[in-house]
C-alpha cells in the first residue's frame, strides 16, 4: 500500500480470532479488533483525525493551538496530527498518571499544562474547578485554540460510527457480532461502535466496562468518572460491569503470552472482562455465536503501570504490603470516619491528615494542616513498611474515600492502632460545607 500521508493509514485495522484453547469459550468464537495497530498506536487515531481535521485550515490560517483534555492517547494522535500540519499542540489535564506518555508527548514537541483542579478528572458540572473553567473558556467565540473537546464532540463517535463498527461487520462476512465487549472511557468508541452494529442488528449485546472505583486502569473511567461524560449514554450498554486492575494486567498477559497481541492493560480489560461476561453463558448455547473486543492500544507505554501493580511480572520481588493483596471483606471492615466526626477528632485528637489526590488537585482545594502524599508515592512508603509511628493518628483522605478505604484496611492489617478514612473524600468534605483551603 501507498499513502500521500499517514493519516491515510488510520482504520481498517484486524479482526484477529482469539483461539478457543486460551479462552475456553465452546460456542462463542471470540475475536480482538487491533486498534493498536493504527499509526499512532490506538483507537484515539480514529477520533483524534475525524475531531480536528475540519478546522485544520481555519486554524493554520489563524495561527492557532491546537488543545485538548487529555493525558493519554488522544493527546498524542492529535500531537502528530497537528505537527503534521504545522500546528503547535497544548494538552491540559490535572495529572499525568502514566510517565511514559508525558515525555513521547514531550518527545513530540507538545506543551502540557497540568490545571490544579478539585477531583481527578473534569467535571463540567462543577464550574469552581479550575480544569471546568478552562473547558468553558475554550468554547467562547474569538479563542485562539482549536478546542478538539472529545468528551462532548459527536466527532469523536461518529469516527467509529462511519469506521469501526462497518469494518467490524465486513470482516464477519456481512454480519455484526452477537456481543461487544467494550471499556469506556470518553465514551465514544463504545458509542459510535454500537450504534453502527445495532443499525445493522438490533439484538446486539453490549457490554461496557468500567474500572473499579478503587482502582486505575489508563483509558478507563470508573463508573462514578464515565457519569462526568457528555457523550456517555447508559442507554447504549445492555449492562456496565466493573473491572479492576488486577484482571487488566492478568487480561494484558494473556493476550502477550499466549496470543502474541502486545495489548496494553485496556485491551486486557477488554478480554478478561468479555470472558467473564461470556462464559456463564457460552455454558447454555448450542449454536455457534460471536463476539468482539478492542485491544485499544500497546503495551510499551505502561510498563512502569505494571511494574507497579505486577512487579513479579518484570522480574521483581512481588511487592509486600500491597492494597491488591486486600480482600473485599478487610476492604468493608476498612475503619472510617464521616466529615463531621473526622472534623471533631482533628479539633481534638489531631491526627496527621494524609490527602492521597495529586499535588494540583491538593493545591487547589485541601484540608488546613493536611500533608500530600500523592498515592502512588504513598503506595511506594507503605510497601516497605508503616510509614507512621504506631502513636500517631492518622487520617486518610482521597477524592471520594475508596482509595483512602483501602489503605486503611493495609494499615490496620499491617498493625497500625488508629488509622481511618474519611468517608466519601475530599468531595464529601466540600459539600458537607467543611473548610477547605487553598495553595
Amino acid at each position: 500500500m501507498r499513502y500521500d500521508s499517514i493519516t491515510e493509514a488510520i482504520g481498517n485495522t484486524p479482526l484477529v480470532r482469539i483461539d478457543p484453547a486460551v479462552h475456553g469459550l465452546r460456542h462463542i468464537d471470540l475475536y480482538a479488533k487491533l486498534e493498536m495497530l493504527n499509526p499512532f498506536g490506538s483507537l484515539k487515531d480514529r477520533a483524534a483525525w475525524n475531531m480536528v481535521r475540519p478546522g485544520l485550515a481555519g486554524a493554520a490560517a489563524r495561527g492557532e493551538t491546537v488543545v485538548e483534555l487529555s493525558s493519554g492517547n488522544t493527546a498524542k494522535a492529535l500531537a502528530l496530527i497537528a505537527g503534521l500540519h504545522g500546528l503547535p499542540f497544548k494538552s491540559v489535564t490535572n495529572r499525568m498518571r502514566i510517565p511514559e506518555v508525558k515525555d513521547l508527548l514531550l518527545l513530540l514537541g507538545a506543551e502540557i499544562e497540568e490545571l490544579p483542579g478539585q477531583s481527578e478528572c473534569l467535571d463540567p458540572t462543577d464550574t469552581d474547578d479550575p480544569l471546568t473553567r478552562f473547558h468553558q473558556e475554550l468554547a467562547r467565540p474569538g479563542s485562539s485554540h482549536l478546542h478538539t473537546d472529545q468528551y462532548f464532540n459527536p466527532l469523536n463517535a461518529e469516527a467509529h460510527a462511519r469506521g469501526t463498527g462497518p469494518e467490524i461487520i465486513a470482516d464477519l462476512d456481512g454480519r455484526a457480532p452477537d456481543w461487544f465487549i467494550t471499556c469506556v472511557g470518553t465514551a465514544g468508541s463504545s458509542t459510535g461502535v454500537a450504534s453502527a452494529l445495532r443499525a445493522h442488528d438490533p439484538s446486539v449485546r453490549v457490554v461496557g466496562l468500567v474500572g473499579q472505583k478503587s482502582d486505575f486502569i489508563p483509558g478507563i473511567r470508573t463508573l462514578d468518572e464515565v457519569q462526568e461524560v457528555g457523550l456517555f449514554d447508559p442507554a447504549v450498554y445492555d449492562t456496565i460491569e466493573g473491572v479492576g486492575a488486577d484482571e487488566a494486567v492478568e487480561g494484558m498477559v494473556i493476550l502477550l503470552r499466549r496470543c502474541g497481541l502486545l495489548s496494553g492493560p485496556t485491551g486486557g480489560a477488554a478480554y478478561y472482562g468479555a470472558v467473564r461476561h461470556l462464559r456463564p453463558l457460552d455454558e447454555e448455547l448450542t449454536e455457534r455465536r460471536t463476539a468482539v473486543f478492542i485491544v485499544c492500544d500497546r503495551v510499551e507505554s505502561y510498563l512502569g503501570y505494571v511494574r507497579r501493580i505486577r512487579p513479579e511480572l518484570l522480574g521483581r520481588p512481588p511487592a509486600r504490603n500491597s492494597v491488591a493483596t486486600l480482600t473485599e471483606a478487610e476492604v468493608r471492615a476498612a475503619p472510617s470516619v464521616g466529615v463531621e466526626a473526622a472534623r471533631a477528632w482533628i479539633a481534638t485528637g489531631q491526627p496527621l491528615v494524609v490527602d492521597l489526590r495529586g499535588p494540583f488537585a491538593y493545591g487547589a482545594l485541601h484540608i488546613d494542616g493536611s500533608v500530600n502524599i500523592v498515592d502512588e508515592l504513598f503506595d511506594e512508603l507503605v510497601r516497605g513498611g508503616l510509614p507512621f509511628s504506631r502513636s500517631t493518628p492518622v487520617l486518610l483522605a482521597c477524592p471520594v474515600g475508596e482509595q483512602s478505604a483501602r489503605y486503611a484496611a493495609l494499615l490496620t492489617r499491617m498493625g497500625h492502632p488508629d488509622v481511618r478514612s474519611l468517608a466519601g473524600g475530599i468531595i464529601a468534605w466540600r459539600d458537607a460545607g467543611a473548610p477547605l483551603v487553598r495553595d
